[in-house]
């Protein structure tokens, strides 16, 4: 009775999905992967997967362009019967997504097993991730960093914290249970706010130690517990360069997966042109000063690497245009100059 009740309720879901968007009928597919162990079983026969090794990316370079390749499960059989290993390692995959056509896209993390060989096979190398997601295309950056989140999240939450006992993942990846206390865990991101701080005329960007020589970017920071959106706003600027924020809005969201899985809400905020004198906090900041429009338009347009004067200081220059603090500071601009 309950095999029929389940076809009758593939055959009315197969219905909504062709009277729904692509979108839609993607997302409600991927949702039953999440629910569905069995059907997301046979889902990883005939979905393709992307490669890490202990959470960094496999990449193939083709002429000027690095690429993402996604392995079929054929393919992921070939490699690992290279090492006599089984399809248990499949068990180990994360579902990540699948294309409109309903193929799942899995995430797999090969770090127990020789990278030289899996990179010798496949003709590409496994890339620290911080590199990959300013060398690959613009659509394959937030696969990579949401695939290599969720495997990292699964990776530190294999023991539940209040028995201590192992957790067990779904076969989807999408959450992990302690059988023990009945406890589901699910995978959450950390919010962090990023802010571009202008007196009206011009905008405040820092550096830390640890940044790149020459690079400047937003301010930011973690939300403390009980704060919403527009007080760690007002704190962080207060904390870190000594100024009173008068207004601000929202510009953007991103997923950025340093130094975890965090949720990057970005704003502008302004402060008053009379009261816009620094102070830094020492603690938290290398520097941090003003920029007017003439100076961020330049520093736009530099590559980011270090570009060294005659005096031995660094031109500026700021994050890329995949990182939201591009974003924010082209938005700026763009006030300015409108």
């Amino acid at each position: 009775m309950a095999v029929i009740s389940q076809a009758a309720y593939r055959r009315a879901s197969s219905l909504t999905y062709r009277l729904h968007s692509t979108y839609v009928r993607k997302m409600r597919y991927l949702n039953e992967l999440k629910e569905d162990d069995s059907l997301c079983r046979q889902a990883q026969t005939s979905g393709n997967f992307c490669l890490f090794h202990n959470l960094s990316p496999f990449l193939q370079k083709a002429g000027t362009k690095y690429l993402v390749p996604q392995l079929s499960a054929a393919e992921m059989k070939k490699i690992l019967e290279k090492f006599k290993e089984t399809g248990e390692w499949i068990e180990k995959s994360v579902l990540i997504g699948c294309s409109d056509e309903h193929v799942p896209h899995f995430a797999l993390d090969l770090g127990a097993l020789d990278k030289s060989v899996i990179e010798s096979e496949l003709k590409g190398s496994f890339t620290d991730l911080r590199k990959a997601l300013f060398v690959v295309d613009g659509k394959d950056s937030p696969l990579l960093a949401s695939a290599q989140s969720l495997l990292r999240w699964h990776g530190s939450h294999q023991y539940c914290s209040r028995t201590g006992q192992p957790t067990q993942k779904n076969v989807a990846g999408s959450k992990r249970i302690c059988h023990a206390s009945g406890i589901t865990y699910y995978p959450q991101m950390s919010p962090v706010v990023i802010s571009l701080v202008s007196d009206g005329s011009r905008c405040l960007l820092a550096r830390q130690p640890s940044f790149p020589q020459g690079m400047y970017t937003a301010l930011s920071g973690f939300c403390n517990l009980g704060e919403n959106v527009e007080e760690t706003i007002r704190r962080e600027v207060a904390e870190e360069v000594g100024l009173e924020v008068e207004s601000l809005w929202y510009s953007a969201s991103q997923h950025w997966p340093f130094p975890s899985s965090c949720l990057m809400i970005a704003c502008h905020a302004l402060v008053g042109a009379q009261q816009a004198e620094i102070s830094m906090n020492s603690l938290e900041l290398e520097e941090a000063r003003w920029f007017c429009l003439e100076e961020v338009v330049e520093g736009l347009k530099r590559e980011p690497r270090s570009l060294k004067r005659d005096d031995g200081s660094f031109l500026p220059w700021f994050p890329p245009k995949q990182a939201i603090a591009h974003q924010l500071i082209c938005e700026w601009v763009k006030q300015q100059t409108s």
